[in-house]
């Protein structure tokens, strides 16, 4: 199985950036921002959110808020405030503001599409 990388940069509240490889992460809810690069942006914890991993454990994690820009469109995005430790992941959350999704056969970003009932 190929992993998915993306290249981006993150933006927090006082405009602060910096720029992230994000593995693509199909089976996770929200991007996850490793712990280095949320507090050299500035971001705050806005909230606290349960989260179950894959292998059944809960974790409580803070989320925040911040603009991500990736090469594929920008958007203003919830994120978890990771840990020591985290990797940065880009979750099914902040594909679906950026109208992407991830091809499972090319392994690669693209366009959502979109359908008008």
């Amino acid at each position: 199985m190929a992993l998915t990388y993306v290249d981006g940069t993150v933006r927090g509240p006082n405009g602060q950036v910096r720029p992230i490889r994000f593995l693509v992460d199909s089976g996770a809810t929200y991007t996850l921002l490793p712990l280095d690069v949320w507090t050299a942006v500035g971001l705050i914890p806005r909230r606290s959110v349960s989260f179950t991993l894959a292998d059944g454990t809960t974790v409580e994690r803070p989320v925040s808020e911040c603009y991500l820009i990736l090469p594929q469109g920008e958007a203003h995005t919830p994120v978890i405030l990771g840990q020591p430790g985290d990797e940065a992941l880009l979750g099914v959350v902040t594909l679906e503001i950026l109208g992407l999704v991830l091809n499972p056969f090319t392994r690669e970003l693209q366009p959502m599409r979109m359908l008008l009932a």
